[in-house]
């Protein structure tokens, strides 16, 4: 259990009152269910609240872990020592432009894509079945049926804890975005992005939302999970490694590799995290030792061995 026994939490709660919750559960802020607590998270709702926790942090070399929707994120049992960050308020806002679409980091990626397409703005569709933020999004160029944030990212606002209390424009070039990767620091946060969009019939639109949630309906699992956990080697499927080295169904606990999914790891109502990051590594022991291919995690491993300064 983190502890609450620091000068930070208690500034945090005083300076932010309202916005700050002190050895909050994590857990049930990822999509896993899984997880231990943390020393005080806090709900920012304005610039000016992040600018609150910046100022309390600075040199103090406190852990600030922002959360977005939880999606991609397995938080240890023990949890973690430091701050964690959600976004809300004005994170939450969306802007439909001529040919462009500005929302807020905080804003679910489902909601960005059914908006635009209600307002006759395609070419987010692929974001309905991302199961993250805007911001999340940016961070790790989330993607999926093809495409990905880089192929739409216009511009991204960013706010560095550590460093500064200024809002920060970038550019989608200066972002070095890769496959699962960007230049955006562990402290930084997207506060909003700017993404390309056309003028489209509403009916053609909403057309390819429906059916993108109908190929993951019967494609992928429902219930505790995070989606991929692992990114997909050069020129192969990270799924179609794990599936045939015979894992679907495989168990650790109340983890279990997904048998309609072999890239989904699902948590079973009492798992723990321990659990899936065992299974994790297990499925990773067992494809190197058949295939001589090494899975890499996408997914944000907080509090474990390796993230102690978490």
């Amino acid at each position: 259990m983190a502890r609450t026994d620091h000068d930070f939490a208690a500034e945090l709660a005083a300076r932010l009152a309202g916005r700050v919750e002190l050895d909050a559960s994590l857990g049930g802020l990822t999509t896993y269910r899984v997880g231990g607590r943390v020393s005080a998270l806090v709900r920012a709702g304005t610039v000016g609240d992040l600018r609150v926790v910046g100022e309390v942090l600075r040199g103090r070399g406190v852990a600030v872990l922002v959360v977005g929707r939880g999606s991609n994120l397995l938080v240890a049992d023990e949890g973690f020592v430091g701050v964690a960050v959600t976004l809300e308020g004005e994170f939450e806002t969306i802007q439909i432009h001529d040919d462009t679409v500005t929302a807020g980091g905080g804003v679910a990626l489902g909601v960005l894509a059914r908006r635009s397409a209600a307002a006759g703005r395609g070419g987010l569709e692929f974001l309905v079945g991302v199961p993250g933020s805007v911001g999340g999004a940016v961070r790790m160029n989330a993607g999926g049926h093809g495409r990905e944030i880089r192929d739409v990212l216009v511009r991204a606002e960013t706010l560095d804890l550590s460093t500064g209390d200024e809002v920060v424009a970038r550019t989608a070039s200066s972002l070095e975005l890769a496959y699962r990767h960007s230049a955006i620091a562990r402290d930084e946060v997207v506060v909003r992005a700017e993404l390309a969009a056309s003028r489209e019939p509403v009916d053609r639109c909403e057309a390819r939302i429906a059916e993108i949630v109908r190929w993951r309906r019967e494609h992928q699992p429902g219930g505790a999970n995070a989606g991929s956990v692992f990114t997909n080697p050069p020129g192969d499927s990270a799924g179609r490694l794990i599936d045939a080295a015979g894992l679907t169904g495989l168990r650790v606990g109340g983890a279990v590799v997904s048998d309609k999914h072999a890239n989904f790891i699902q948590a079973e109502p009492g798992a723990l995290a321990a659990d899936v990051r065992a299974l994790i590594e297990e499925v990773q022991r067992r494809v190197e030792a058949g295939a001589g291919v090494r899975l890499r995690p996408e997914l944000t491993m907080i509090g474990f061995a390796e993230t102690a300064g978490w």
